[in-house]
């Protein structure tokens, strides 16, 4: 497969009677000329590096080198341990952990970009947060990974995942769907379905821009990781419930790098836009570099 249709990943996965994943890890074997053992070993080291990343994220004193961020995930995970965040223990609980992530991204620890840096929080959180609820064991989200990469990989092919080329849709916008169709397929979902949580995702965040204060990937980053997973579980939740996307994944693909296109230099990572450029935002670049 040349991965640049997620449509026809989704029809060979269908005739052939298997999983998105099961079908994924099939062809890259075939593609890597490695075992389906050896690349899922791969993959189950990159879980394990995200179950870290989240616990590491969860030092209430740990602060990032600029001192802009930290604690937050710390400060969440208290409010749903007590009962006093809104929308209950498991939507919390994937907050918690996309701050987290993020928040050990900031502070220089080991993390998986998935797709990127900016994003590593998304994928990570709704899929851990989903397995906690429902007991899923760690195989099978090895193998929602192999998924969530495929999406991702269609996405980097037609469009881009890197907020400099497409805004933040790019990379939030890429994690919340590749983290939809890997939580749809995890709820028993089909690879149609997967496909529709996807289109859901990206159409939700599209035109999002990446507006970095002082350059740094933690305002107002580190914060859009626990949108971009709320984003997620809206999507898996529509496409579990058979609400279909009328424009195709593939379509809506295509969109996002126009939109990208069109985007202005100074949304596209260069903190020349947005709330970099916000007199608060202004302020803490001065607060960092002592000029801005």
């Amino acid at each position: 497969m040349k991965y640049d249709s997620l449509a026809e990943l989704v029809a060979a996965a269908e005739a052939e009677n298997m999983t998105l994943s099961a079908y994924i890890l099939k062809d890259q074997a075939a593609i890597a000329e490695k075992t389906e053992e050896e690349l899922y070993k791969n993959m189950e080291r990159a879980l394990q590096v995200m179950k870290e990343s989240v616990e590491d994220g969860l030092d209430p004193v740990k602060r990032s080198a600029s001192g802009l961020t930290g604690g937050d995930a710390f400060k969440m995970n208290e409010a749903v341990k007590n009962g006093r965040n809104i929308c209950g223990p498991f939507f919390g609980k994937a907050m918690v952990k996309a701050l987290a992530v993020s928040q050990t991204n900031a502070c220089m620890g080991r993390i998986v970009a998935s797709p990127t840096a900016g994003s590593c929080g998304i994928l990570p959180s709704a899929l851990l947060t989903l397995a906690e609820e429902r007991n899923i064991p760690d195989k099978d989200l090895v193998m929602a990974l192999f998924t969530a990469s495929a999406v991702g990989i269609v996405i980097a092919t037609n469009a881009s995942v890197a907020g400099a080329a497409g805004g933040c849709q790019a990379e939030c916008g890429a994690a919340s769907a590749m983290a939809a169709a890997a939580m749809v397929e995890l709820c028993g979902g089909t690879p149609k379905q997967c496909e529709h949580a996807c289109a859901i995702a990206l159409k939700n965040i599209l035109g999002l821009v990446c507006d970095p204060v002082a350059g740094l990937v933690e305002i107002p980053c580190i914060k859009r990781n626990a949108g971009g997973v709320g984003n997620a579980m809206v999507a898996a939740e529509l496409a579990l419930a058979g609400i279909e996307s009328h424009i195709p994944a593939d379509e809506v693909i295509v969109a996002m790098k126009k939109v990208g296109d069109t985007m202005s230099p100074a949304l596209k990572e260069t903190a020349e836009g947005g709330l970099a450029c916000t007199p608060t935002g202004k302020k803490l670049c001065e607060k960092v570099f002592g000029c801005c």
